[in-house]
């Protein structure tokens, strides 16, 4: 047999069936968490384990992926979080739909910023990326449309209203919303990093000049990458900003934001997918200043011994 036909007889996926019984068995024991009566707080600490693990991803795929070092990456995550508050707070239009109109958002500005900007490289991009994230809080600062530094107050309801997506009896249905994105987030990354497209982003990212005189549009590739991660970054915005439900400058285009997304991916390994989300439990524990007190508090200071 030729080698060619084995090669066509290799699997697409040539994933280890082991690991998938495994992330299976994760995701079931993700799933049945909030059955098992953990209590507020823990709820609280999972759902910023997802949201840090899905910006970390987010930035992952334009840093890790194609090369590009964003410091401004979390400027996306406050356009996503003021997209579906002011369409709610102006129009009473539901978050579910302010969320799909902040990744077109995101990705319009995406593509936009990054024509001029990804023919930079190195030290160059990563700077203007952070005048980029800047820009955009000086900007919302002044912007009296969106409140301008006080921002929006979202508006609560009296019950439990899933039109709103407000919760106050309890945590678990953000919860799960922010699992249903942690686990769709991630299988878009893991389709990528198996597709074409992944291929030629890494080819990009360890040599450009390599990647285009095999035909690779390297220009092209930068921008669908910085896009992709933006659309990524948004809908964790507009989650959060339907958690806390007050919407500032100071606080969703907070430079932590973006440092936070990169570390933990440059931390877990560039690239990589599942470290992400172990770097994120370990960044929340470690990050949160005020995390210990309040297990203390709580009487739960053996979750923290269990995790370390």
């Amino acid at each position: 047999m030729s080698d060619l036909n084995l090669a066509k007889q290799e699997p697409v996926f040539n994933t280890n069936k082991s690991m998938v019984y495994v992330l299976f068995g994760f995701l079931g024991f993700l799933i049945l968490f909030p059955v098992l009566s953990p209590g507020q707080f823990l709820l609280h600490l999972m759902i910023m384990i997802f949201m840090h693990a899905v910006i970390s991803q987010s930035w992952n795929i334009i840093g890790g992926f194609s090369g590009q070092i964003s410091l401004g990456h979390g400027a996306f995550f406050g356009i996503g979080a003021y997209a579906s508050s002011f369409f709610y707070v102006e129009f009473g239009l539901t978050p579910w739909i302010g969320i799909i109109i902040g990744i077109l958002i995101c990705a319009v500005i995406a593509i936009l910023v990054g024509i001029p900007m990804l023919r930079l490289s190195g030290h160059y991009f990563a700077i203007a990326t952070l005048l980029v994230g800047i820009s955009f809080q000086i900007v919302f600062q002044r912007w009296d449309l969106v409140g301008a530094a006080s921002g929006l107050w979202i508006p609560l309801t009296n019950e439990d209203s899933y039109y709103a997506m407000q919760f106050h009896s309890s945590k678990a249905p953000y919860y799960y919303l922010f699992l249903i994105f942690f686990v769709i987030i991630f299988f878009i990354t893991w389709l990528i990093s198996r597709s074409k497209l992944g291929y030629r982003l890494r080819a990009v990212r360890d040599d450009a000049q390599a990647a285009q005189s095999l035909g690779i549009d390297v220009a092209k590739h930068k921008i669908i990458a910085f896009a992709i991660s933006a659309m990524m970054m948004a809908p964790m915005g507009s989650l959060f900003a339907q958690y806390i439900l007050i919407v500032d400058p100071d606080r969703m285009f907070n430079f932590e934001i973006s440092i936070i997304a990169l570390l933990i991916s440059v931390l877990g390994g560039i690239g990589l997918l599942s470290h992400c989300l172990c770097l994120s439990m370990f960044s929340i524990l470690l990050i949160d200043k005020y995390l210990l007190f309040l297990l203390k508090i709580s009487k739960l200071t053996w979750v923290y011994r269990i995790v370390i």
